[in-house]
């Protein structure tokens, strides 16, 4: 073959390789174009500024269900983590709407954290945002929840104890007409009936004082508090009892200790912890209250000799209507609401109470209050015993 001819085919045929080349590459990065999913749209300007003045936990997911964008609530409730939602149930609600594109509302309880017995109740909206996210707010409705389930309690519990001194009282009239001709009985059943009555009455008066407390968050026009002359009140109040039972009271308390709040409610709480201390205590014993300055507290305790409290039942004697000891409860006229109107008067003063008892050895009940003022002059004579008054009325050396 002559050479010229054979140079003029290779260069043909080297054309014909290299169009080839050229047509296949541009054919191969077609198709990985093609192929490449488009990346998810940004949200729009100014939705992470909205989202952030919300008072709602919100949360941004995009087509896969990746978290674009959330608040800081959503991380410390724990929906979010790594940039997932972590609820299977918030995950469920983002694809039934990005399906439909209809808004949903909905109560879930989702947990808080790896253990199952830590929950959140949350009031979820979910609806589109534009045409490539969703987005999900949450409220937490727990405290709520929880406010509603104390109040069906609260109510079930009211209705059972209003039902015992009025059947008792309807029983004892039926009784009376039934031995109208019998002039002891009758006066014996009067008798009964008038037990009752102030037990009734008793009854209903703390139910409004304790819902009284619970409407109101805080006091109406709170007003400087003499420590020491509602102690004196308080003591005024039980004296009768006490005597009663040859039950000796004992008082300590430094001078010049005042806080803010209402005097009526603070003597009240005081007298229903001295009430409790003289009808839990057996006859010839000894109760203490004294108050004292700690830190930036007044610490008002009341300390009786009396059975004692056991430890299991410690942490459900300020429930409402809750009784370690219901026949005798009821056998000196207990309610089981003293305990719960203490907490509640101590809460809103901005306070606490506590507990302190050991079977055998009797209970000690501290009420601890802000100070209102810084203390002045000299302390009391008697400061000195306040400490000791828990040890005293248990008959303990306070040497």
């Amino acid at each position: 073959m002559d050479a010229t001819i054979a140079a003029t085919l290779g260069g043909a045929a080297g054309l014909v390789i290299g169009a080839v080349g050229v047509l296949a590459g541009r054919w191969s990065e077609r198709s990985l174009t093609e192929t490449r999913p488009e990346p998810e749209p940004p949200l729009a300007r100014g939705v992470g500024d909205v989202l952030s003045v919300l008072r709602s936990i919100a949360v941004v997911v995009d087509t896969s269900d990746a978290v674009v964008k959330a608040s800081a609530p959503a991380l410390t409730y724990g929906l979010v983590r790594h940039g997932e939602l972590v609820h299977h149930e918030l995950r469920h609600l983002a694809r039934q709407v990005r399906r439909d594109g209809v808004i949903r509302e909905t109560e879930l309880d989702l947990a808080r954290g790896p253990s199952p017995e830590a929950s959140v109740v949350m009031r979820v909206r979910v609806a589109t945002l534009g045409l490539h996210h969703v987005l999900i707010l949450a409220e937490d409705h727990t405290h709520a929840r929880r406010v509603e389930e104390v109040r069906r309690d609260f109510v079930a519990n009211v209705s059972h104890e209003l039902k015992t001194p009025v059947g008792g009282i309807s029983l004892l009239a039926e009784a009376v007409l039934d031995a109208k001709d019998d002039p002891e009985a009758v006066a014996r059943f009067a008798a009964r009936i008038r037990v009752e009555a102030t037990r009734l009455g008793r009854l209903v008066q703390e139910i409004v004082d304790l819902s009284r407390l619970q409407v109101a968050d805080t006091l109406h026009e709170p007003e400087l508090v003499d420590i020491g002359t509602v102690l004196v009140e308080a003591l005024d109040r039980v004296r009768v009892a006490a005597e009663a039972k040859d039950i000796d009271l004992g008082l300590a308390t430094e001078r010049g200790l005042k806080v803010f709040g209402d005097a009526e409610l603070l003597t009240t709480a005081v007298a229903n912890l001295l009430t409790n201390a003289v009808n839990y205590s057996d006859e010839r014993t000894r109760v203490g209250i004294g108050a004292r300055l700690v830190g930036d507290s007044v610490e008002i305790a009341v300390t009786d000799q009396g059975q004692g409290i056991p430890a299991t039942e410690q942490e459900r004697i300020f429930e409402r209507f809750y009784r370690v000891d219901a026949a005798r409860s009821r056998a000196t006229g207990g309610t089981g609401l003293g305990l719960a109107i203490v907490k509640h008067v101590c809460a809103n003063h901005g306070g606490e109470v506590s507990v302190w008892s050991q079977e055998g050895r009797g209970s000690t009940f501290t009420m601890s209050l802000p100070v209102a003022a810084p203390q002045a002059g000299d302390p009391d004579p008697a400061a000195d015993q306040a400490p000791g008054v828990a040890a005293a009325a248990r008959g303990e050396s306070t040497a």
